[in-house]
């Protein structure tokens, strides 16, 4: 999960042209989750969270163990606990939402 938090915060870097959604896919595929599954899950954050959550979910999860040095390891307890940082109850539980119905959670 914690690999969903840190492509959720490189895909909520918002580069120029892409969607989020296509951003958070891209990068939860960078940490091994297959591609319908993280395009199921960008495209549920998308749809259900507005720019501003998305941009303080990318935030957080940037800044979620910055220097682990397994970084490139997420768990289901990393997304929650990062989800839950942010003072908006309603990203947690769409963060959640998102990886349940995508079968992302183990």
């Amino acid at each position: 999960m914690r690999n969903i938090l840190l492509a959720a915060s490189a895909a909520v870097a918002l580069a120029a042209c892409a969607s989020p959604s296509t951003q958070i896919s891209t990068g939860l595929q960078r940490y091994g989750i297959e591609p319908v599954r993280a395009e199921c899950v960008g495209d549920r954050l998308q749809r259900n969270l507005s720019l501003g959550q998305l941009q303080q979910l990318g935030r957080a999860a940037a800044a979620y163990r910055r220097d682990d040095p397994d970084a490139s390891r997420l768990t289901v307890g990393d997304l929650v606990r990062v989800a839950s940082e942010i003072n908006d109850p309603e990203v947690p539980v769409q963060v959640g939402a998102a990886a349940a119905a995508c079968g992302v959670l183990p």
